[in-house]
């Protein structure tokens, strides 16, 4: 299976370059059951690379464009009267699908982005007091420009949290870029990627992946980098349990993707930023989430062994 998952990889790094970290991050983020925030300026890949994986997975796929004036039913969907039937009939939305990409989350009103919560963490959405439920799998790759600019409304914590990760593409190298330069159109290039895992395929990698194990010292570590959040003046306030628990279980996938079958300290400091850091903020300043200085501080001042 972790032959797959390499080609797999490499397919989807056929189409962007320079990029494989972020792509092993983003399969990472998929294969925990998470969801996945990335945030960058545009035109740096991110439509790309949820395109692109949804391809080489075979899911179905629907993406959604936010914007300021955008309702919560242009998400889920509408009961919509059918004069022929005499009654209302439910049209479902495009969250109705395996794959969403929610482009520019933060510019619609946060009205609008709660519409993603309860299809976040319960899979399911509820429209005029009747449920449905979503697709399995179910994920949702949203992007978001950096809240500087124009036009942005900023994701409120409860939104954040339903995420287990947060990565930037970054601007390419410039090898990465003059293949980007030499290869032409890249949209017709993700339409010829082959499907790279079947659904059962996909099953029992989740489940070698919950597997994997995690001794007594790794959960130590990860406890001990948990209680410093918390207990710092530096932190507004601490990791969750959500977020323990997401962080352990993104280590066991990234453990597995990396040919192991247990935890080492490494696959929980690599994936600290990616994982924890929008689910921090700074005591000092209350308008920022995370920040690499909070990630650093737990990497330097938590030891390893107690």
């Amino acid at each position: 299976m972790r032959d797959k998952l390499e080609h797999l990889v490499e397919v989807v790094g056929s189409v962007l370059y320079g990029k494989e970290l972020k792509v092993r991050q983003a399969l990472t983020c998929l294969l925990s059951g998470g969801h996945l925030l990335i945030e960058d300026l545009p035109g740096m890949g991110k439509t790309t690379l949820a395109h692109a994986l949804a391809q080489v997975l075979g899911f179905e796929y629907q993406r959604v464009q936010f914007t300021s004036d955008m309702l919560p039913a242009d998400i889920l969907g509408a009961s919509i009267y059918d004069s022929t039937k005499g009654e209302f009939q439910f049209h479902q939305g495009p969250i109705f699908t395996q794959l969403l990409l929610a482009d520019e989350i933060n510019r619609t009103t946060p009205k609008t982005q709660s519409a993603l919560l309860e299809a976040m963490e319960e899979r399911q959405v509820t429209v005029e007091g009747q449920t449905y439920q979503l697709p399995e799998p179910f994920f949702v790759i949203a992007t978001q420009n950096p809240i500087s600019q124009y036009g942005t409304f900023p994701l409120p914590e409860s939104q954040l949290d339903r995420f287990l990760m947060r990565i930037e593409l970054g601007y390419p190298s410039s090898e990465a870029e003059r293949e980007l330069l030499l290869g032409g159109d890249v949209r017709n290039k993700i339409r010829d990627l082959p499907v790279c895992l079947k659904p059962a395929e996909l099953v029992e990698i989740k489940e070698l992946c919950n597997q994997v194990k995690a001794s007594g010292s790794l959960l130590d570590y990860l406890q001990r980098l948990v209680s410093f959040s918390r207990n710092s003046s530096d932190f507004d306030y601490g990791i969750s349990p959500r977020g323990s628990l997401a962080l352990l279980n993104a280590a066991k996938t990234w453990a597995f993707l990396h040919g192991r079958d247990y935890v080492i300290p490494e696959d929980i400091q690599t994936l600290l930023g990616p994982v924890i850091g929008h689910r921090l903020r700074s005591a000092e300043d209350l308008s920022e989430h995370g920040g690499m200085a909070l990630i650093w501080k737990l990497l330097n001042e938590v030891d390893v062994v107690g």
